[in-house]
């Protein structure tokens, strides 16, 4: 059973809408005593806002006013059928999170943003990064399956090779809660991501995306950023990401390898970041955002 955490006043449910008209559910959580700050959560893909309720509860009670969202086909902004709903894979950052922003009010506290997997993707694609005072983001990796361990590897080619196929032909979109890998996916989402995880600096590799000039808005970033990612994190090693967070070449950036026994927890794996027993990880974080001088372990960019 989920329990609120104690004090904390329970979330308020809100409608977004995107600058395209579609409407999102987010949760708002009100921050305890004083408030320091604003912080945004960018989750990743397939996965509700539901699962970041504890880390959102927990930076609730040190002060930060939180919003979280579903994005567009994700948990409570899915549509009723998912078979034909047409998007893209880059709306969940440029429409959708972009509409979480501009939903924070300018009231003088700092905005922050912390991210998972997609959501590091996402920060570089936002219209309205120069916002986020600060961004830390968990596992996010370049997505390319030669960064994985060999069983993963093998794995994770039968998924984009055997399976996604079979599945989308069978239902119209990817149904990932069969699999047990999260919510399903619209089928956009499903072929954007398969093909982009074919190279090994993800999109950025992808002729297609030329058009887009992604490497230069990830340049135009200037935010601090912090990228924590576990060894034993299958889909998003170190190495991974690595190779995609290089994008950001102009923000003063730090990275963290996180060990699970040096942190006294028997894993962490992609998902395990957001977990309760994480909780000392979410503290570090939550202090370097508001204004800490740094964390344990922080590697700033290779020169």
């Amino acid at each position: 059973m989920n329990t609120p955490v104690t004090g904390v006043p329970a979330a308020e449910a809100l409608a977004l809408r995107a600058a395209d008209g579609y409407v999102l559910a987010a949760r708002r959580y009100p921050a305890r005593g004083a408030a320091r700050s604003h912080l945004v959560v960018a989750g990743a893909t397939g996965v509700p806002q539901g699962f970041y309720r504890r880390f959102a509860e927990h930076a609730a009670a040190q002060g930060a006013h939180v919003l979280t969202l579903d994005y567009r086909g994700v948990g409570l902004s899915r549509p009723a059928s998912l078979r034909g709903f047409e998007m893209d894979y880059l709306d969940w950052a440029r429409l959708d999170l972009a509409a979480a922003v501009d939903a924070v009010p300018d009231d003088g506290l700092p905005l922050l943003m912390v991210g998972h997997s997609y959501g590091g993707h996402a920060f570089g694609l936002l219209p309205n990064h120069a916002r986020v005072a600060r961004f830390a983001t968990f596992a996010t990796g370049a997505g390319w399956h030669g960064w994985m361990p060999p069983l993963e590897r093998l794995r994770v080619l039968a998924l984009w090779r055997v399976l996604g196929p079979l599945l989308t032909r069978w239902k119209g979109y990817l149904p990932w809660s069969l699999l047990g890998m999260g919510e399903d996916l619209p089928l956009p989402v499903y072929r954007q991501w398969r093909r982009w995880c074919g190279f090994p600096r993800y999109f950025f590799d992808d002729p297609e995306m030329a058009g887009e000039r992604l490497a230069d808005r990830f340049a135009a970033v200037r935010t601090p950023i912090v990228a924590l990612n576990a060894v034993d994190d299958h889909w998003a090693p170190p190495a991974s990401r690595d190779a995609f967070m290089a994008a950001y070449r102009n923000a003063e950036y730090r990275c963290i390898d996180l060990h699970p026994k040096s942190l006294r927890l028997e894993g962490i794996g992609h998902m395990g970041y957001f977990r309760p027993a994480a909780q000392p990880l979410w503290d570090e974080v939550l202090a370097w955002l508001h204004g800490g001088a740094g964390l344990r372990g922080a590697v700033p960019r290779a020169t």
